[in-house]
């Protein structure tokens, strides 16, 4: 496999990453060709406030997927300006395809699902470590340290994506990372909420799909 490093040494590409969105833009522009396409590897097209855009991570979780570490996923969203409209996320380690539409719910393999009914103590926690701003581990172990003697437990998998699905449908109850890109939240994001879920920055404000920001996923009970 072969292997190179983007802007540091915890930020892999692999000639699959790259393999994968070039199918998924050829795919994805046969089904819309009119939409943009913004995705992790390589250069793309900039969102705008109008029109449709699909927003795509080829794989999330790439040191992951190099380290044959088995959570990893692809992960494509549609927005239309800058609100999703469609994701869709597929764990193929369990053949598993979350996937929403605005306002029609959210579901796993065809069966509809919705985030827990626990609450903190009841709770697994779930967290990103934001490898590549590592200056940034200190304030996200306080963070984690709150939640870790308030919850049941914490975990750190490594795809913002499953994560997301993970709390969608129930098999965690939050999760939080201090920096993610787009394209590792856009599906995600629209399938905890169509599954009853809230997504916010940290702060609590609205997320932007136009940079980096904190994310905080959880059910409606915390």
């Amino acid at each position: 496999m072969a292997v190179d490093i983007k802007s540091g040494v915890a930020d892999l590409v692999t000639e699959y990453d790259k393999s994968i969105q070039e199918q998924l833009e050829i795919g994805l522009k046969k089904i819309m060709p009119e939409a943009k396409f913004i995705g992790e590897e390589g250069a793309s097209d900039k969102l705008t406030d109008e029109g449709y855009a699909f927003v795509v991570d080829p794989i999330d979780g790439t040191t992951n997927f190099v380290k044959d570490f088995h959570i990893s996923a692809i992960s494509v969203a549609l927005l239309k300006g800058k609100e999703a409209v469609a994701g869709v996320v597929y764990n193929p380690y369990l053949d598993e395809v979350f996937y929403a539409i605005k306002g029609e719910g959210a579901f796993c393999n065809g069966k509809r699902i919705s985030v827990s009914s626990q609450g903190m103590s009841n709770a697994l926690v779930l967290f990103g470590s934001s490898p590549y701003n590592k200056e940034l581990f200190p304030k996200t172990l306080e963070i984690l340290s709150e939640y870790f003697y308030k919850a049941l437990d914490i975990r750190r998998c490594g795809s913002a994506a499953l994560d997301l699905c993970w709390v969608a449908c129930g098999r965690a109850e939050l999760y939080f990372e201090l920096i993610v890109s787009p394209w590792d939240f856009a599906a995600g994001k629209l399938i905890v909420e169509e599954a009853g879920g809230v997504v916010t920055t940290l702060e609590g404000e609205a997320l932007s799909f136009e940079g980096k920001t904190s994310i905080l996923a959880k059910n409606n009970v915390i």
